[in-house]
């Protein structure tokens, strides 16, 4: 709504946020996907027959404003529910105002905002009334609803996935802002370009700043945001990073892949995202120590004592300095040999054990440190490796009797694997000759 004569002060003093919000489909930003002519939410609106949805994006997208946009398109009542603050008793008093609008001929739209937040039991009460009709439900969430939300709600609902506002579609609220706001105020374009970056696709978040922008620029008397106003005035460059959800995981994968995929420059700006966005510099360590082993093992395994000082290295500086430790063992990783060979190898160990009968260990390879087990033949036989030629003694069995022979670890051709490929190559030669000579 644009602030003149006629606003109510209620209306001036709204936030920005509130007062530019849309008041047809049409006004909204961004969303194209979805509301562009012939695209799915806006033909489910245009159909004129309202269903229960989930709308899952990050914030300041337009959750809520679609919800509200719904309401009015079909003329039905709104009712809000937030899961952070509302429980069984607002759950119970919003199925009441529903049954008295139905009883008035009306239709209720119920929306709850971040409904991941609710409990199986608690959004399991929302079935039967949407089973019945009773309301339209509009679910908003952050999370992954396959996750987040019941499977039994879930199924009984259509499911939007909403973008981060494009810096395009944030440039064109811009100029509604300034034209409702602070047409008095001018913005340079490296000012503009900082703002969008700081607001991260999130539109309410870029209309709060510039509030406190132009708030910011009247005490000082200026009439020209510059750049370096914006810098000084934002105290902190925060992308949004929610530590628990999609983005958090999403970005973790990002840098796994780019340190698998070997592209050091990609894995370096997924390692700088996440710490910029204020990741626990020791978890993302970790991950990497966990990057070591999957995707490079014993092809280089420098990497995981690399990966290990790294995080060793960032308890003893802490941040700053720290964090460029992370971002050498990052780029080693990147550049490294890879092979997922160990990994693999124990993947395959572990499955079979875990369907597999408990056998016993071989008596040669028991140990006796008493008599009796000596008399039991505990150890009896076993050859000592170090005795054998070549330290090796070629046709032992060390697997549990009865136990088909297993081939688990497979060396790739690359890096140290190379040549630790060509040595086990070797002793299966010599096991071999061995049992050939043993007439085996």
């Amino acid at each position: 709504m644009t602030a003149d004569l006629f606003s109510t002060p209620s209306e001036n003093n709204a936030p920005l946020a509130e007062r530019l919000r849309p008041k047809t489909l049409d006004d909204v930003v961004g969303q194209r996907h979805l509301l562009g002519p012939g695209k799915p939410l806006r033909l489910a609106v245009e159909a004129g027959r309202p269903h229960s949805m989930i709308l899952w994006g990050p914030p300041g997208v337009g959750k809520t404003t679609l919800a509200r946009l719904m309401a009015t398109h079909f003329d039905a009542e709104f009712i809000a529910l937030s899961a952070v603050f509302s429980g069984v008793k607002e759950i119970r008093e919003a199925v009441q105002r529903a049954e008295i609008h139905r009883a008035q001929g009306r239709r209720t739209i119920l929306f709850v905002d971040e409904v991941h937040r609710f409990n199986k039991a608690q959004q399991d009460a929302f079935l039967p009334f949407v089973e019945s009709g009773l309301f339209t439900f509009i679910g908003a969430t952050t999370e992954n609803p396959s996750f987040e939300v019941n499977s039994a709600l879930l199924s009984r609902a259509a499911v939007y996935v909403l973008e981060s506002i494009k810096p395009e579609d944030m440039q064109a609220l811009f100029v509604r802002a300034q034209r409702d706001a602070f047409a008095d105020l001018s913005f340079d374009a490296e000012a503009l370009e900082r703002l969008v970056g700081w607001a991260d696709g999130d539109a309410r978040r870029f209309l709060n700043v510039l509030e406190t922008l132009r708030t910011a620029a009247e005490a000082s008397g200026l009439t020209d945001v510059t750049a370096e106003f914006v810098q000084n005035t934002l105290a902190q460059n925060l992308r949004r990073f929610d530590k628990g959800g999609d983005a958090f995981y999403d970005q973790i994968s990002a840098l796994h892949k780019s340190v698998r995929g070997s592209n050091p420059d990609a894995a370096l700006y997924w390692l700088v995202r996440m710490l910029d966005g204020g990741a626990d510099p020791l978890y993302l360590g970790r991950r990497v120590v966990r990057m070591a082993v999957e995707d490079i093992g014993l092809a280089d395994p420098r990497a995981l004592t690399m990966s290990l000082e790294a995080c060793q290295t960032f308890e003893r500086l802490g941040s700053p300095e720290g964090e460029l430790a992370l971002a050498q063992a990052v780029i080693y990783l990147a550049c490294a040999a890879k092979s997922n060979a160990v990994y693999m190898a124990y993947k395959a160990a572990r499955k079979f054990v875990s369907e597999d009968i408990s056998r016993p260990v071989p008596v040669h390879l028991r140990n006796a440190p008493t008599k009796l087990m000596k008399e039991l033949g505990y150890g009896k036989a076993y050859r000592y490796a170090h005795d054998e030629p070549e330290a090796y003694a070629a046709g032992e069995d060390y697997l549990p009797e009865g136990m088909a022979a297993v081939s688990w670890y497979d060396p790739t051709d690359r890096g140290l694997e190379a040549k630790i490929a060509q040595k086990l190559a070797y002793l299966k030669g010599l096991d071999r000759n061995a049992r050939e000579a043993e007439g085996q």
